[in-house]
C-alpha cells in the first residue's frame, strides 16, 4: 500500500467542499502518497463545480468528474471506483472535514493485509442545547462507543479496491463495501484517532428523516443480504449506553427525548422495511446538515 485516492460525492454542497477539500489537501502523511482527490458533482446546480474548479487550477490532485443527473450516492461512488487509480482508496463526504492526521490514523491498519476496511470517528459540531443537537451528539457518541466494541463504519472510510460496482437501486454504500470485502476474508477495523468533523439536523423533523432514510437503508441490508449491522446488536447497543449515560453532560430530559426520536425512526423503519416499500437510490437532501462552516 502505497498511494491512495480520495472519493468525494457531491451534490449541492457548494457551501462545504472547499472546507472539505483543504483538509483533505492539508493531510500530512508518512509512508504514504495522496495520488488524487476525486469529486464527483452529480447533477449539482449551486456552484459546486466553480469551487471544485478553482482547487484544480492550483493543485494537481484535485479532479473534478460531474454527473449531469443525481442517480444516488452509489452511481456516484462506482463512477469513482472505475477512475480511481490508487492501492487503497477512500470516501469522505463532502460536507465533512477531516481532523488533522486523520488522514493517517485512518490509513495505518490498512498495513495489516487482513484489514479490508477502516472506519473514522465522527465527531459533530452542533451545539448541545437543544433536542435535536443533543440527539445529534448522542447518535455519534453511541456510534462511537459501539465501534469500540465492535466496528462500524460511516462517515469516513478506507478500504481496498473492490473490483466490482455496488447496486443501485440501494443505498448504505458503507455496509455494502464492508460486507463485500468480510466475505472475502478481510476484517474491518475502527480507527477512533480519525476524526471527521460533521454537521446534524437542525431541527427535530430533519432528523427524523434522516434516520428514518438511514435505518430503512439498514434494514434492508439484513433483509436482502442478510447482514447484520452492529448498531442493531442489542447487546453492543446496551453497553453503550451505559457507558454514554455514564459519561453524557446532556440533561436527562433531552437523552431520554433523543432515545424517543431515535426509538420511532427504527420502528417505522422496521414496519416499511417489513412491509417491503423498497430502499431509495436517492433521497432529498436534508438542508440543516449542509453548513460545516468554516475551519
Amino acid at each position: 500500500m502505497s498511494s491512495v485516492s480520495i472519493g468525494i460525492c457531491a451534490y449541492n454542497e457548494g457551501r462545504n467542499i472547499g472546507s472539505c477539500l483543504e483538509s483533505i489537501l492539508s493531510q500530512r502523511l508518512q509512508g504514504l502518497t495522496l495520488l488524487e482527490a476525486v469529486v464527483v458533482s452529480s447533477g449539482s446546480t449551486d456552484d459546486t463545480d466553480v469551487v471544485v474548479r478553482s482547487f484544480e487550477e492550483r493543485d494537481a490532485r484535485v479532479r473534478l468528474v460531474r454527473e449531469e443527473r443525481r442517480e444516488g450516492k452509489n452511481s456516484a461512488i462506482n463512477l469513482f471506483l472505475t477512475l480511481a487509480k490508487g492501492d487503497v482508496l477512500v470516501l469522505v463526504n463532502a460536507d465533512n472535514r477531516l481532523e488533522e492526521g486523520s488522514l493517517q490514523a485512518l490509513l495505518e491498519p490498512l498495513l495489516d493485509e487482513e484489514v479490508g476496511v477502516v472506519g473514522g470517528h465522527p465527531v459533530p459540531i452542533d451545539p448541545r442545547d437543544s433536542l435535536a443537537g443533543v440527539a445529534t451528539h448522542m447518535l455519534w457518541e453511541m456510534h462511537h462507543r459501539v465501534a469500540l466494541i465492535y466496528p462500524k463504519v460511516g462517515e469516513l472510510m478506507a478500504f481496498r479496491p473492490l473490483g466490482r460496482s455496488l447496486p443501485t437501486s440501494t443505498q448504505s454504500d458503507e455496509d455494502l463495501i464492508r460486507m463485500d470485502l468480510e466475505r472475502r476474508g478481510m476484517t474491518t477495523v475502527y480507527a477512533p484517532k480519525a476524526i471527521v468533523r460533521n454537521k446534524g439536523p437542525g431541527t427535530v423533523r430533519d432528523f427524523v428523516r434522516q434516520r428514518t432514510r438511514v435505518n430503512i437503508g439498514e434494514k434492508y441490508m439484513k433483509r436482502l443480504h442478510g447482514y447484520d449491522i452492529p448498531t442493531w446488536n442489542s447487546r453492543y447497543l446496551f453497553q453503550a449506553y451505559l457507558s454514554y449515560l455514564r459519561d453524557t453532560p446532556d440533561p436527562l430530559p433531552l437523552v431520554l427525548g433523543a432515545m424517543l426520536l431515535e426509538a420511532y425512526s427504527r420502528l417505522y423503519a422496521t414496519v416499511y422495511v417489513a412491509l417491503d416499500k423498497g430502499d431509495k437510490a436517492v433521497w432529498q437532501q436534508v438542508s440543516s446538515t449542509k453548513d460545516l462552516g468554516s475551519r
